[in-house]
């Protein structure tokens, strides 16, 4: 494309007649430098949350679940407990792109769902359907029998859904299977592609960073469909990408595409992954790069927006090992958008997310939607709801305050 057919097309799509200079000199991002963050509401009346999910049905916003940290028990308590959340069975209704919420279900009510996080619910033909995840329950630490001077003396487990329900308005559910084939799982990747749900990835078991001497953690890269939410096919019991949770997946020109994850959360190099992947059928995958221009990471979200990719967010981990003042808790988390048209090319955009100021200001655990960006907005945009920036320094008194209730709207300025 020559660069006058391009200018004409870059101005038709800002609306403008004239460049800003910063804009000019990076025109390879497709428009998306004249994208702004806008928080659309800055409390909703739901709890702050992580791992929660969110999803469009009939124009409104949904939000369903999740977890919310506990308050910090300090050691003459028996604490710090890692892990230890309340868990989420609510449901939440916007009709107007976030910034007014009416509670549909709360927690508690009956025949609906059990309350856990890091599940998955994806929408299809005007329905939405709800799989996977895990709760959290505290038990006494096994350690702590013979040594009294163990702590915690409490300990967070979890157990893992492999249950399937759907709901056609958010408020009455049917439970299709209260135990699908695939292994119960947190982390678990799902979306719709090709009239079918999608399900892969994710994991078994609570990581040894918050309870020491359970189970081992399993990782799965296996990949599911099934045309009802009741019917499952395994299309492939190990798909050619390593094992993994918290892969992101987006739909795009006949493939499904799988980015990022993990298969740990502490380590050097930290325990994640960078690559993406595309099928056409879930069966047959093709790498199309091995490290995408944007860090390792879990924890973040992709969608699709101008036929292009975005993702951003994600949790981080401080790797400056080798600094004398080295801190393992600093925050961390990647302060970047990045944008790519075909997966294998990588262009990362002027703004953070989120308008942050430093990397503690950065999300992970949240999720998002792509809908029209309204009144405020041109075009489609990118809505983003609660999530996490704990960083799992569970001796610091203050950092479960640290999840979010806001909804933000990444779109063209008006």
């Amino acid at each position: 494309m020559n660069r006058f057919l391009f200018s004409l097309i870059v101005l038709a799509l800002v609306g403008s007649s004239t460049l800003p200079e910063t804009a000019e000199a990076r025109g390879k991002t497709n428009g998306f430098n004249y994208y702004d963050w806008t928080e659309v509401n800055e409390q909703a009346p739901w709890v702050a949350r992580a791992g929660l999910e969110a999803v469009v049905l009939d124009g409104d916003f949904y939000i369903l679940g999740g977890r919310t940290p506990n308050p910090w028990v300090p050691p003459f308590l028996g604490g710090p407990i890692p892990g230890d959340s309340t868990l989420w069975g609510d449901v939440w209704r916007s009709p107007d792109r976030g910034e007014t919420w009416e509670q549909l279900l709360a927690t508690d009510d009956e025949n609906h769902w059990a309350a856990r996080s890091y599940h998955e619910v994806v929408t299809m033909n005007d329905e939405m359907f709800l799989l996977g995840g895990q709760n959290y329950i505290l038990i006494d630490n096994p350690a702590c029998e013979f040594d009294p001077e163990c702590f915690p003396t409490r300990v967070s487990v979890s157990e893992f859904f492999n249950d399937v329900w759907s709901s056609f308005d958010g408020v009455n559910w049917t439970e299709l299977t209260s135990e699908a084939p695939w292994h119960g799982r947190a982390g678990l990747s799902a979306i719709v592609f090709n009239d079918q749900i999608f399900v892969m990835g994710g994991s078994f078991n609570d990581d040894s960073s918050i309870i020491d001497g359970q189970a081992e953690r399993v990782l799965f890269n296996d990949v599911w469909s099934s045309p009802d939410g009741i019917n499952w096919t395994e299309l492939t019991a190990e798909a050619p990408w390593e094992k993994r949770a918290g892969a992101a997946l987006v739909v795009k020109n006949g493939y499904l595409w799988l980015l990022g994850g993990e298969f740990g959360f502490f380590d050097f190099p930290p325990p994640y992954f960078n690559d993406v992947w595309r099928t056409k059928d879930g069966i047959n995958w093709e790498l199309v790069t091995s490290s995408a221009g944007w860090s390792p990471r879990p924890g973040h979200t992709c969608d699709v927006l101008k036929n292009t990719i975005v993702c951003f967010g994600g949790f981080g981990l401080n790797e400056d090992i080798f600094d004398p003042d080295y801190d393992p808790f600093k925050p961390s988390n990647p302060m970047d958008i990045w944008v790519s048209k075909n997966g294998a090319d990588w262009k990362e955009l002027d703004n953070p997310p989120w308008n942050a100021g430093t990397p503690a200001d950065i999300k992970y655990d949240y999720d998002t939607v792509v809908a029209p960006a309204g009144p405020d907005g041109r075009g489609q945009a990118i809505y983003t709801f609660g999530g996490d920036r704990e960083t799992f320094n569970f001796f610091d008194p203050l950092q479960w305050l640290n999840v979010d209730n806001d909804v933000w709207r990444f779109s063209l300025s008006k």
